[in-house]
């Protein structure tokens, strides 16, 4: 059976697809590839944020729930995003940048030997960037072109991703025996696990903490992270095995963006497994993807149904001149 590939995407919840469509465009930089809604709840926005091409592996998606109460971090919780940045150097820029957007931050940082930048959004979703500086494994995506941060500065790809688990041991077992991960390296109450080719978007830091609460769900929180497969002969592989395992799973999930499985792994860990195609480009032109409600075959004939149930955002950006800033 083909092994996971690396991280495909993250999917968190915020309190304003506004607020969160503002902060990821014009403050981070990525581009907005799919205002969609969320296949489960179709009153729900559901926006992708990724690379120029909206590559598996560089998107982070959000959820606006209406009235979900604001969620409170702490332990057996997907914690921290991590976003790929080219250089060491790269996070000056990024230091300057937050200052000037007053984005709280810890300043530079050092995880397992890379530089990273640990900060916040307006709903205390915490971030990571990451320097890909003599970083070696899963390639990192193209920059957003037509975006406001120069692209020798700008976030490429996901990063590793953050976890805190009471129960150390068991998601160890878990992630190695069963997700076919390696453990590589330690520091301190902090463990990286690898996957794929490895390198930075192909991996998973998972913090031994059993001294907090349980985190709780709700806006300012991840709901779940994806990790990539090839393709459908692969994902079904993968649901097989899952079940074989004892783990209670979705089944086959199409979203028609990918493919995909769910399954719950451990307390507050619901992992995603998605294909890498067909992927978001197929259904708008690039020049204006991600500018009007795009919905899945499936949903189109509810499309009159859905736009009177979720307001209207304006995401139109092919007709701005947004100039790159040079800080």
């Amino acid at each position: 059976m083909d092994h996971l590939k690396g991280i495909h995407h993250v999917t968190a919840i915020t309190s304003s697809a506004e607020k969160n469509y503002e902060f990821f465009t014009y403050v981070l930089g990525m581009r907005l590839v799919k205002k969609t809604v969320n296949q489960d709840d179709i009153q729900t926005y559901h926006l992708f944020f990724a690379d120029d091409k909206g590559s598996a592996g560089t998107d982070m998606t959000f959820f606006d729930f209406p009235g979900i109460p604001k969620g409170t971090h702490g332990t057996n919780e997907i914690y921290k995003t991590a976003f790929r940045v080219p250089t060491d150097a790269t996070l000056d820029y990024w230091l300057k940048r937050f200052d000037k957007y007053e984005v709280k931050n810890n300043g530079i940082e050092e995880v397992f030997g890379k530089k990273t930048i640990s900060f916040v959004d307006f709903d205390d979703q915490q971030y990571m960037l990451i320097s890909d500086e003599l970083n070696e494994g899963v390639e990192s995506g193209t920059p957003w072109q037509n975006g406001p941060v120069p692209l020798e500065f700008a976030i490429t790809g996901l990063g590793p991703i953050h976890i805190r688990i009471a129960q150390f041991d068991y998601l160890k077992e878990v992630l190695e025996k069963v997700m076919f991960m390696r453990e590589i390296t330690q520091e301190g109450p902090l463990h990286l696990f690898e996957m794929g080719e490895g390198g930075n978007g192909a991996q998973v830091i998972v913090e031994h903490n059993d001294s907090l609460p349980a985190g709780r769900p709700g806006y300012g929180t991840v709901h779940h992270t994806a990790f990539r497969v090839e393709d459908t002969k692969v994902l079904k592989e993968w649901i097989d095995h899952m079940e074989a395992a004892g783990f209670g799973t979705s089944g086959y999930v199409d979203r028609f963006f990918f493919e995909s499985l769910y399954a719950r792994v451990a307390p507050g860990l619901l992992f995603e497994w998605a294909t890498d195609g067909p992927g978001f480009m197929g259904d708008e032109p690039y020049e204006t993807v991600g500018e009007i409600l795009s919905l899945p075959p499936f949903l189109e004939p509810q499309r009159e149904q859905i736009e009177a149930s979720v307001r209207p955002i304006d995401t139109v950006r092919s007709t701005r001149k947004i100039e790159k800033e040079y800080l």
